[in-house]
């Protein structure tokens, strides 16, 4: 890749102007073409696809296409809309790289049904990496929270019993197997390690990663889980890994196993955990992420008193914008020097 003097890069999404001069602080090559009018406002921290209920006008929506229209970089996928996608990169041939702000954006790119020329012109990067520390600090609270058992303590509070003693687990006495050793993954393994427990970590390319005692290859993953005390899944939602964590897997598992989920909802097949909580082969579940989002009120989960249910808001914190727009700044540092670029969607597998 050679080297470039400038970049065009447009702010697709809302975007805090603080947050705007610290790119263009951070990498003063970059023209960043920003209209906060013509963005949906923001509703809370992070909320990058802004208010549904804000609508442009006929004027502002022309104003906001040709300003999309203009970018050689996206800062974002144009109002979270895969449609909006597809309609950019098919309207503007100098479009050249587009940043998701979801670690999972590869999906998103997915969805926007691009011909495999659009796909090979563009570039497109996640975030991926960037919300690897609060997903981790969810995952060990949701592994605690199983081997002190939540649910009963809670339970006992609000009856306000106070019962015999009973014995919890120790989390420096336990396995953990970590289903992915990404970005997300390797910040778990990081934390676990450091709490005592045995690491395990699915691989598919053998790599080592710090603080992980043992590589299992992810088709022994039916093997490894019988021989683990809790589960964290990391994995991203793809072709490949939709329902990996299905009834084989869920069968396989040592009784009382702990699952916790902060990758995508589609890699566990919802179903067939629910039988395995009904049966006690997992005795806890804490879920971040679901196949269907929102989780549909009918759903059991809801209800189930071995799942904690969290709104898909693990990773939500205050400094995430400042962190995406930090990870926009590298990339377009390394995209003007010519280097490999960080977090770059797979385009046959979309992670």
């Amino acid at each position: 890749m050679s080297t470039r003097k400038s970049l065009r890069a447009v702010v697709a999404v809302p975007l805090k102007e603080e947050h705007c001069r610290l790119i263009e602080r951070l990498e003063p090559r970059i023209e960043l073409v920003r209209d906060a009018s013509l963005t949906r406002p923001m509703r809370g921290p992070a909320d990058w696809s802004g208010d549904p209920a804000h609508a442009r006008s006929a004027d502002e929506q022309r104003a906001f296409d040709a300003m999309v229209d203009s970018a050689e970089a996206l800062f974002g996928i144009p109002d979270v809309d895969p449609a909006a996608l597809a309609r950019t990169v098919a309207s503007n041939p100098d479009l050249k790289w587009v940043m998701t702000t979801a670690a999972g954006g590869g999906g998103q790119v997915k969805a926007a049904d691009l011909d495999r020329t659009a796909l090979d012109r563009v570039v497109f990067t996640t975030s991926a990496g960037v919300h690897g520390g609060p997903l981790a600090e969810f995952a060990v609270f949701g592994v605690l929270a199983g081997a002190k058992d939540l649910p009963r303590l809670a339970a006992q509070q609000a009856d306000r019993r106070w019962t015999d003693r009973w014995e919890m687990r120790q989390v420096d006495e336990m396995t953990v197997l970590i289903v992915g050793l990404g970005g997300i993954g390797a910040e778990c393994a990081r934390r676990f390690h450091a709490l005592g427990a045995e690491v395990w970590g699915t691989t598919r390319s053998g790599v080592p990663v710090e603080g992980v005692d043992r590589l299992v290859p992810l088709d022994e993953l039916s093997k490894a889980v019988r021989d683990v005390d809790a589960i964290v899944v990391t994995l991203p939602g793809t072709d490949q890994t939709h329902h990996l964590v299905g009834a084989e897997v869920l069968a396989a598992v040592k009784p009382g196993v702990i699952l916790a989920s902060v990758g995508r909802g589609t890699v566990i097949d919802e179903d067939a955990l629910l039988a395995a909580l009904d049966d006690g082969r997992v005795s806890f579940a804490a879920l971040d992420v679901f196949e269907v989002e929102p989780l549909p009120s009918e759903s059991p989960l809801w209800r189930h008193p071995k799942v904690l249910v969290s709104p898909h808001t693990a990773a939500l914190n205050g400094k995430e914008e400042e962190r995406i727009a930090r990870r926009f700044a590298e990339n377009a540092t390394r995209l003007l020097d010519g280097e490999p670029m960080r977090a770059v969607v797979d385009t046959v597998e979309f992670y």
